[in-house]
């Protein structure tokens, strides 16, 4: 900064110029320099949040398959406790369908782990993407994190995120069994996803 000063004042000899350029500069440096600027308010505007939010229900059937050829779910570490299946912990790519039969149109999938998390029952804690694969909801996903009971009749998940479509996403889902087969392996869950969104 000294040497752009000399040099323009040697050439120039226009004081007032130069004491406005070196009071921007200054300015500049200071506003570059505070610790605390690592945050910002933002025009909504620019992210598409001109609209009011919107309410989506999505109704799918998540097919979880832990033996056969080719699982979905595959567990990772085994449990501590057979009867709760505490400690387990799963990694899934599950198939989300349009109807109950696996052979119906898949429109996305559950990527994500489920974990056993209770000691006295089947509990487990839900960490998901629901990525989906189709239609205008192509490339978009719903983060769901929550605590699963699996003998309830309805439990309820948050949704705590979610991109594309659903940016900003909240909401809740309600998972539902449709069908569990221990000797196969395979569960049939319906959820349905409530979602609020821009």
């Amino acid at each position: 900064m000294a040497a752009s000063f000399m040099y323009y004042a040697h050439n120039n000899h226009n004081m007032t110029n130069l004491i406005l350029i070196l009071a921007a500069q200054i300015f500049l440096l200071a506003a570059d320099a505070s610790p605390g600027d690592f945050a910002r308010t933002m025009n909504q505007k620019q992210l598409g949040l001109h609209n009011k939010e919107k309410l989506t229900h999505l109704r799918v059937y998540w097919h979880d398959s832990v033996s056969g050829r080719n699982p979905s779910t595959v567990m990772i570490q085994q449990p501590v406790s057979n009867s709760s299946l505490f400690g387990s912990i799963s990694m899934m790519d599950d198939a989300l369908t349009l109807d109950m039969p696996r052979n119906s149109t898949v429109v996305g999938y559950a990527q994500g782990i489920y974990a056993g998390a209770a000691q006295e029952e089947i509990g487990f804690l839900m960490v998901m993407n629901f990525a989906f694969k189709t239609g205008k909801y192509n490339g978009s996903t719903l983060a769901i994190l929550g605590r699963n009971t699996v003998r309830l009749k309805v439990r309820e998940m948050p949704v705590v995120g979610g991109s594309g479509i659903f940016r900003f996403a909240r909401g809740y889902v309600e998972a539902q069994t449709k069908l569990f087969d221990p000797k196969s392996g395979v569960a049939i869950v319906e959820y349905n996803c409530y979602i609020l969104h821009y």
